[in-house]
């Protein structure tokens, strides 16, 4: 059975290989988070997505990905603590370097107790072994929210793969149905639905699969139609 990337707490992980990376995505603790790791086909090299909780089940999916337990990266979407709530065991555990949206790096490294010493800004990219990652901004949210975008090869060829394709890693900026939540404030919304609209709907096709930080996956294909929608209802 192929990737769907449905995923439930205490359930194991889903599977998507591609032609240069593995992705795995597993939901873990109170929220229902998502978690994913990133594991280079080529070198072995490895990100993970959000250290959210349950550190002893994130060390498992990290061993699914490599034998050896490697761990390059994580990092971290944006600051809120149920994001964050295995972070310091994680890169302890693991030795990883931690990064994060610069405007959230000292947040989350004074409630981890941890240290992100590498803060990402809009524009930055992210070499993991043969993998290049860009890293989007998004505004709104959290000051310092990030998405995470890996492209396929254009001479993709793996079942499934689509060449060119791109896939983001949105954390709570993007869901199926919405943006994330900006607690009802009018500039955060305005601001966050700017960002979404012209840093991913307005740069990437509908093909584009969207990783959120908890709950299914989508496409931009499936959420365009809506972005009026969300304007005027303003959430």
């Amino acid at each position: 059975m192929g990737y769907t990337g449905d995923v439930t707490v205490a359930g194991p992980s889903d599977l998507r290989v591609l032609d240069e990376v593995e992705v795995r995505k597993l939901a873990v603790g109170p929220s229902g988070n998502n978690a994913y790791l990133l594991t280079c086909r080529r070198s072995g090299a490895q990100l993970l997505v959000d250290a959210a909780a349950e550190p002893d089940r994130l060390l498992e999916l990290v061993r699914e990905g490599s034998s050896t337990a490697r761990l390059d990266l994580v990092v971290t979407t944006h600051r809120h603590l149920d994001h964050v709530g295995a972070l310091a065991s994680i890169g302890a555990a693991s030795g990883a370097q931690l990064a994060a949206g610069a405007p959230d790096a000292d947040a989350i490294s004074e409630a981890t107790g941890t240290t992100v010493s590498r803060p990402l800004h809009d524009g930055d990219t992210i070499v993991l072994g043969h993998l290049t990652l860009e890293v989007v901004a998004l505004r709104g949210h959290t000051p310092g929210s990030v998405t995470l975008v890996y492209r396929e090869p254009e001479h993709a060829s793996a079942p499934g793969a689509v060449p060119g394709r791109a896939h983001l890693f949105t954390g709570d900026s993007l869901f199926p149905g919405g943006v994330g939540s900006t607690s009802d404030d009018p500039e955060r919304f305005a601001q966050l639905y700017a960002d979404v609209t012209t840093r991913l709907f307005d740069r990437y096709d509908d093909a584009t699969w969207v990783y959120p930080g908890h709950g299914a996956d989508t496409t931009l294909g499936a959420e365009r139609p809506h972005l009026d929608e969300w304007r005027e209802r303003g959430w």
